[in-house]
């Protein structure tokens, strides 16, 4: 494995999320980004803490407090299926969030957290997204899911159909 890319190159890759319109297909946004990151070829483990940035969620020590705080909407946007679709515009965020703590604590912690703190139970589309997010963390790091896939895992289970295109969202 090559050593990861340096701060600089992070913080661009960080921007590039950021660049994406409001009202976007978010859905089909957050799994470009998912194919982008696999081509970095990172552990399984820093793939799922990387992947918790576009969610706003830091990859130090300091990922408890923007957890803490909701993370950030770095992907605002719609796309999902109904069945995991609040109908709000920030459940890329809570998708990438949720996965980054479940690399971190594991996933039944994260389930207890979600249940119990955020009341996200299961069923709900926030509920039903978390156990989605929980199963993506459990499959890659297990490694029943290989990066190279995993952006078509998030296509298939979790956008609205039509969402399988490959291309980048709203490339120029």
């Amino acid at each position: 494995m090559q050593p990861g890319p340096g701060r600089a190159a992070c913080r661009r890759a960080s921007r590039r999320l950021a660049a994406y319109p409001e009202g976007m297909d978010a859905c089909a946004a957050l799994a470009e980004s998912i194919a982008r990151l696999a081509e970095r070829d990172h552990s399984n483990s820093r793939f799922l803490k990387e992947l918790g940035r576009a969610g706003g969620v830091r990859r130090g020590p300091l990922w408890i407090v923007d957890v803490a705080g909701g993370g950030r909407n770095r992907l605002r946007g719609r796309g999902f299926r109904a069945t995991v679709d609040d109908a709000t515009e920030g459940q890329a965020r809570h998708f990438a969030g949720t996965v980054a703590v479940a690399a971190r604590i594991g996933g039944r912690l994260t389930r207890w957290l979600t249940v119990t703190v955020l009341r996200d139970t299961p069923d709900t589309a926030d509920g039903r997204l978390s156990e989605e997010a929980i199963e993506f963390a459990r499959l890659i790091r297990s490694g029943e899911l290989q990066q190279a896939d995993a952006a078509d895992w998030v296509r298939a289970r979790l956008c609205r159909a039509g969402a399988n295109d490959t291309r980048a969202p709203f490339a120029s």
